[in-house]
């Protein structure tokens, strides 16, 4: 299956690429060459590859993948995308899940031995686009401010939170902001990231004990310490140039700051990103691809099949930058 968008002749000439190309064999802008805070425009390829081997025949496959970003999402857009499955009687069914992101549906009826996905992406950010806007309906979402399974608090983080109320006032546009960072910053420090020390189903409240983790856990941890504040905010996976897997991180979605109109609403809602992983907040570096409650309403890759064993998967990605333009100065 393909689905394929208008390349503005801009974007087409500078990333001068084929889909079928492997951004990891050469020819791209080494991402840590690049002066990011001068760069005014950029264009990224992303190639991801998931191969599932099982040890015999399985059965009734149906596989989701969310691992297309959004057609905008601030200053991002999606240029265009290619999906291809080995087996090419797989059916492929497309989907909007409730918080915008492109779901992937597919069911095949027999896999002999192995199948594989692979993902090219074309994408471009131009920072003249402006921040990430949400609707009022996406900020009074009260998904947002609701714990889920992974983002449950026990004791030792409602006491955690208890350590920032009253410093700030959340309700307030300018200190809310200000209040996500300093929450951002203690996780960043309060944390020590620790790969294999926890997996895709623990809980904040089990990777704060042990005060280990990987990005999930550490998103996680400041989503439910947010929530708990008071600050709407939810889960982002994506890409951070120059790491292997799937990145995770935060956005809090809050009023922007500034006049509001007769009714005393304000013009426009921002979802500002943080990554408490890095104790920052993401820049041109970071690619969007879907916005959830927690990790499990967008993993990248999930599904059922009928056998009696498991299987093995094995990835591979690379997101690759394949021009920049700087601004004056």
């Amino acid at each position: 299956m393909t689905a394929t968008l208008t390349i503005p002749a801009r974007a087409e000439a500078q990333l001068g690429l084929g889909m079928d190309r492997d951004p990891a064999a050469g020819g791209m802008v080494d991402h840590r060459a690049v002066d990011w805070p001068r760069v005014r425009w950029a264009g990224y390829l992303l190639h991801q590859r998931f191969h599932y081997e099982y040890p015999g025949p399985i059965h009734d496959l149906r596989q989701r993948l969310v691992v297309i970003p959004p057609e905008r999402h601030g200053n991002q857009r999606l240029v265009t995308h290619r999906l291809e499955v080995s087996s090419p009687t797989t059916e492929v069914r497309r989907d909007q899940d409730q918080w915008g992101n492109l779901v992937l549906s597919l069911a095949l009826d027999h896999v002999a031995h192995a199948i594989d996905f692979t993902i090219w992406i074309v994408v471009e950010r131009d920072t003249s686009a402006g921040p990430i806007i949400v609707t009022p309906q996406a900020h009074l979402d009260p998904s947002l401010l609701t714990p889920t399974h992974l983002t449950e608090a026990d004791d030792a983080l409602r006491s955690a939170a208890a350590m920032f109320s009253g410093q700030t006032d959340p309700d307030d546009d300018a200190e809310g902001l200000a209040l996500a960072a300093q929450v951002n910053a203690w996780v960043h420090t309060e944390m020590s990231y620790a790969d294999g020390a926890t997996g895709v189903r623990t809980t904040a409240a089990e990777a704060f004990a042990g005060r280990r983790g990987v990005c999930q856990d550490y998103a996680h941890i400041m989503l439910t310490l947010c929530r708990l504040l008071g600050l709407p905010c939810r889960y982002v996976s994506g890409h951070l140039l120059g790491e292997g897997g799937t990145h995770a991180w935060v956005e809090v979605v809050l009023p922007e700051p500034g006049p509001r109109d007769r009714r005393g609403r304000p013009h426009r809602y921002v979802a500002h990103p943080f990554d408490p992983t890095h104790g920052s907040q993401p820049g041109l570096n970071y690619l969007t691809v879907a916005v959830g409650r927690d990790y499990g309403d967008v993993a990248p890759v999930s599904g059922t099949y009928r056998a009696s064993f498991g299987g093995t998967l094995t990835t591979r990605k690379h997101a690759g930058v394949t021009a920049v333009e700087y601004g004056p100065g």
